[in-house]
């Protein structure tokens, strides 16, 4: 993407503040962690990799639980309110991390913090369509994800170089002051950030449960976005593996020391990070199930060989597997702001958010089993069992056109009350009665995969 198509959202001014809140954040959440890394070898000396295993446990586990629920709450409540309060709370919570001296304080605090954040990035995501519009949003999401990306090269060595000077426990105390800033920038934007919701009330307060159970019944019955949450289900496959098992071959196969460990995963985030500043632009000259379909391929076939080659080929290997990685979530989070209606993208992406998470929790255990098992060929076995994924989606779960599929999951048209129109409403409206309003329908089998007015059906 040219550098100002890259940047040419940053002119709205209420996105923005939300990126250099979002920015901050992210400068934060590397302070978070390579101070927790310090902590854990202080409390816990030689189990520290223990510690931080289960910390990681802890952190996708408030995800899964809890990222469902932030949707829903997204989509009622202002925005604003959520985003400004998971800041200040983390902040509280950062806060407390200097003064541990027990290894079940740090799960503790750690477990309260990923709850915040679980309310954060499902918000953050769904409130980038919200304010950018339907033009900027795709270029608004590719810099929000590059931002993420090069952070996470340069993060963490910002952070040491931090941690060196002021100490490992007072960096918290930066750590905190991060979210401080950053809460602060999104309290001081004008007016709200609440969608504004139809007169409909089937999907207001008292029906939370419904509507968290929406969300997940949106993601899978949209075949776009379906096709687009089984093919994170690859990329976390694969790439758990580079995340598990870089460091054994680095360091074992190859008998390499760290820096050069800190190369190669530097290139799989450089890759990451120029892939998703492309992905605005590809989006623009490719469907987006392609990219993912790209992406997918590249990392599956990039770890392909990646258990037989030296230094200089893997570090061109990552590059073009961080690439792949985030070819295919960037699209999977572009997808859901084209096919979904802005009242209901927070619970849509609280549970891809929860959804694309649960994927690693059974990856990283395969990873590690890999490693520990086929310690001389664990990329081959884990390049194997995704390219087995990969084929299984691409032929069973790519969208295709077929009959009697309504434009959109949440739609609007006239109807009555039949065995596909069960829905509560406004006392106003009589359900026995020709009427119309946002709704949708439960049965997979007319389940609507992009919204809009209409009156008829597609017929394949």
């Amino acid at each position: 993407m040219p550098r100002s198509q890259l940047f040419h959202s940053l002119r709205n001014p209420i996105f923005a503040r939300l990126y250099a809140a979002q920015t901050t954040n992210l400068l934060g959440d590397a302070l978070t962690w390579l101070g927790l890394a310090l902590l854990a070898f202080e409390v816990a000396g030689q189990d520290s990799a223990v510690v931080l295993s289960v910390a990681l446990t802890l952190r996708v586990t408030a995800f899964v639980l809890l990222s469902p629920l932030a949707g829903v709450l997204a989509d009622r409540l202002d925005r604003k309110t959520i985003l400004a309060t998971t800041h200040l709370v983390r902040m509280g919570i950062v806060g407390l991390l200097p003064f541990v001296n027990a290894v079940w304080q740090i799960y503790a605090l750690v477990f309260a913090l990923n709850i915040f954040n679980a309310f954060f990035t499902p918000t953050y995501q769904a409130t980038i369509p919200l304010v950018t519009g339907q033009e900027d949003y795709p270029q608004a999401i590719a810099l929000s994800s590059a931002t993420f990306q090069l952070l996470g090269v340069l993060g963490p060595g910002m952070a040491g170089a931090i941690a060196a000077f002021v100490g490992a426990r007072q960096v918290f105390f930066l750590d905190a002051l991060t979210f401080l800033v950053a809460a602060m920038l999104i309290v001081t934007l004008p007016g709200q950030l609440r969608v504004e919701r139809s007169t409909e009330k089937s999907l207001s307060s008292g029906r939370t449960r419904p509507d968290i159970r929406s969300g997940t019944t949106c993601l899978f019955a949209d075949r776009y976005l379906r096709y687009a949450l089984a093919m994170q289900l690859v990329a976390s496959v694969t790439g758990a593996q580079i995340l598990v098992n870089t460091v054994g071959y680095v360091r074992g196969t190859l008998e390499l020391g760290s820096v050069q460990y800190g190369w190669v995963m530097g290139a799989f985030g450089i890759g990451a990070t120029v892939a998703a500043a492309a992905s605005g632009s590809l989006g623009q000259r490719w469907a987006r199930t392609s990219i993912i379909l790209l992406g997918a391929t590249l990392i599956t076939i990039a770890l392909l060989s990646a258990s037989y080659v030296g230094l200089s080929v893997l570090l061109v290997l990552w590059l073009v597997a961080g690439a792949g990685q985030t070819l295919v979530n960037v699209s999977a989070q572009t997808l859901i702001a084209d096919r979904t209606p802005t009242e209901f993208q927070g619970r849509v992406y609280g549970a891809q958010f929860a959804w694309s998470h649960f994927w690693w929790v059974f990856s990283y255990p395969l990873a590690g089993w890999l490693g520990s098992h086929q310690p001389e060929v664990p990329f081959l076995y884990g390049s194997s069992i995704g390219l087995v994924l990969l084929v299984l989606v691409q032929t069973l779960l790519t969208p295709k056109e077929r009959e009697h599929l309504h434009e959109s999951y949440w739609h609007e048209h006239q109807h009555i009350h039949d065995e596909h129109h069960q829905h509560q409403h406004h006392p106003s409206i009589l359900a026995i009665e020709p009427h119309r309003h946002r709704h949708h329908h439960r049965s997979l089998r007319h389940a609507h995969l992009y919204f809009g007015l209409h009156y008829h059906h597609e017929h394949g």
